[in-house]
Order: C-alpha cells, then structure tokens, then sequence
C-alpha cells in the first residue's frame, strides 16, 4: 500500500526557488517523497502567497481526505509579513490544522523560517526589526510542536543553512540546493521516528541561468515586493522608528551607568 504525504502552506511549502524547466515547482516536498522505500504519494495544497487562515480553512479540508499518513504545515511567512501580524492568531490557526491531522492519525512536521537578516543587504534597523519578526514567527512554532508533540525542524541550526548558494535569488526562498538541504534534514527526523526512507542527493542541477533568475526575480519578485510593501512598509517604518528609540534609550543608560 503506498503511503501518503501531504504538503499544506504558502511558497515555502510550494517549492519557490526551485523549478524545473518547464515551470513545475519541486522542492523539498518533491524530493522527500522521492526516497520512501516503499510507494510514496505526493500531493501538495499549498500556495505562493497564503496565510494560515487559508490552510485551515481551505486547505485543510483536501488534505483531511486523503488520511494522510504524514502531513508538513509549513506557513507563517505571509502572516508576518502582515502590518496586523498577530502571533496568537497563527499559533491558534497551526493548533487546529495539525491537531486534525493528528486525529487522522498523520504524522505532522513543520519547519523554522530561516533568517533573512543573514543574507538580505538592507539597513541593520531594517534587519532587526525582520528578525524579530521572524523570532515571533519560530516561537509559535516551537509552542505547537511542544504542545502537540511534532517534528519541527530547526531551520537556523541546520550547518551552514544561510550559504548564499542555498538560496533563491530573491534571498526569501531556498534555491534548489536549499530545498535538498531541507529534504535531508526532514528524511533524517522521519527516520529517527522509524519511517524507512532513504537520504535525497547533496546536490541537485541548477537548471536555470542567472540571466533567467533575474528575469523571474523581474516577473514576480518585484509584484511580490511592491504588493506586500503597501502593506508591510507603513508598520516597518513604525517598528524601525520604535527600535531606534530602544537603541538610544539604551545608550543613554549605559552613559549614566
């Protein structure tokens, strides 16, 4: 009987960053199911751009049908991203979709977001405010998979996970090399649960110049990027103005002290 691997989430979870010629995404899902020792069906819900309401409440439901045998919900990025980013929102919304996985009886797995502040080149203020984002974000994480007793994989643990060469050139994304990175890291947290699956390949052809990233970066990467700075720019202008005063009132206190 083959087993059954369903994906739910946003582009993480889609494969952006690594597409084959003819446009297909792949990704770390791809890869993983390709190493089950016995039949492995692959299917995957997710979608560039959702928030974890969407995985819940759409997404949830198709997955639900197959009984998967093991689930990823991997989102949150685009809830961030968001000038009304509440953490108690996602981690609400996370709890009810892998607590029905559960029910089924699937075993659910989740990855940390990485660290763009690593590899992005943006003002320090700008990274900070980022990270800490994204600390909120991998909080949650670490507060469902505790509860609810999940795989997660720690993302910025993994060696050498911010090498440029891992990552999409819109620096958001893994590129092909990173998508295999975190298959691994998910085949060998499978293993340690007793599943039989083998170890996807270090390495992976980049099927795509440079000239051709860029073009995609043009296509869709700028869209993205002006779409989500109507959105995000107001708040990171607050968030970077509220940490510049933290920065000031710190050092004011250090020269008192």
């Amino acid at each position: 009987m083959a087993l059954t691997l369903a994906v739910l989430g946003d582009s993480a979870a889609f494969g952006t960053g690594d597409f084959d010629l003819e446009g297909n995404p792949r990704g770390w899902g791809y890869y993983l199911s390709q190493v089950f020792q016995e039949p492995c069906q692959y299917v995957n819900f997710s979608r560039p751009g959702a928030k974890s309401t969407e995985v819940r409440d759409l997404q949830l439901s198709q997955a639900l049908e197959l009984d998967p045998d093991i689930s990823a919900v991997i989102v949150g990025g685009n809830d961030m991203l968001r000038n009304g980013f509440d953490p108690r929102e996602l981690a609400d919304n996370l709890i009810a979709t892998c607590e029905a996985l559960l029910a089924k009886g699937s075993e659910v797995m989740m990855i940390e977001l990485h660290d763009p502040g690593a590899i992005l080149r943006v003002p320090r203020l700008l990274k900070r405010v980022i990270r800490r984002r994204v600390n909120a974000v991998n909080a949650v994480y670490r507060e469902v998979a505790s509860q609810l007793g999940i795989i997660l994989i720690e993302t910025r643990s993994i060696p050498n996970v911010h090498d440029l060469r891992n990552w999409h050139i819109d620096r958001m994304h893994p590129g092909p090399l990173g998508h295999k990175l975190l298959a691994r890291e998910m085949a060998r947290a499978l293993r340690n649960k007793g599943y039989n699956l083998g170890v996807p390949h270090a390495h992976t052809e980049d099927l795509h110049s440079r000239r051709a990233k860029f073009v995609w970066l043009l296509v869709h990467g700028t869209p993205w990027f002006l779409k989500r700075s109507v959105d995000l720019l107001p708040v990171a202008l607050y968030l970077m103005a509220v940490e510049l005063v933290k920065v000031v009132v710190e050092q004011l206190r250090l020269l008192r002290g």
